[in-house]
């Protein structure tokens, strides 16, 4: 068994997908775990951008041109956000060094309108991922996921999509350097 399985994941840390997950949901994608527990796991990828923007989503946030992500394929209906900083709002959720998961939606609304919260410090999910009781395990166990305990900071915020994915890769080092720069398809190789 690949030492990678025997990690337990906890709230504030990364999956990062193995490289030849073909599973269009996660492909070449990194999970902000925000909640693991026996019961099961819940996070945002976070470099998978939507064709949406807040604005669009958030009527009172109209003046706002600010990406919103696909945080996972469950309940794409819903709006999400983590935040950088100290902690702003009222029912925010710690989920490691600096990183606040949700919180009073009204309170951030106002704060953005008055533009007391950096709005590069924030991001919003439309849905998220979720996984029931010992299936993130199993995934782990299957080496679905790479476990990373590298702190998201304003650089992860401001990575391209495909940088996200490949810098933690890099700064992990050893074999997972070497992962990084693995095609998407080795038959194009």
């Amino acid at each position: 068994m690949d030492k990678r399985t025997e990690q337990i994941p906890t709230a504030g840390d990364l999956l990062i997908s193995e490289p030849f997950l073909q599973d269009q949901n996660f492909m070449r994608s990194v999970i902000l775990l925000c909640d693991h527990n026996e019961e099961g796991s819940f996070g945002f990828v976070m470099n998978k951008p939507s064709i949406l923007r807040l604005g669009e989503i958030v009527q009172d946030l109209d003046f706002l041109d600010k990406e919103v992500f696909v945080g996972g394929p469950v309940e794409q209906n819903t709006l999400h956000f983590v935040y950088l900083g100290d902690k702003q709002l009222e029912g925010s959720i710690s989920v490691g060094n600096q990183i606040w998961w949700g919180g009073d939606f009204d309170q951030l609304v106002e704060k953005l309108k008055l533009n007391q919260m950096e709005l590069d410090r924030i991001r919003f999910f439309i849905g998220y991922s979720g996984w029931g009781a010992g299936q993130l395990q199993d995934e782990m166990n299957e080496e679905t996921w790479i476990l990373c305990r590298e702190d998201i900071d304003e650089d992860s915020f401001d990575s391209t999509p495909e940088d996200l994915w490949k810098g933690l890769l890099k700064n992990m080092g050893g074999e997972f350097k070497l992962i990084a720069n693995y095609p998407r398809d080795p038959r194009l190789n």
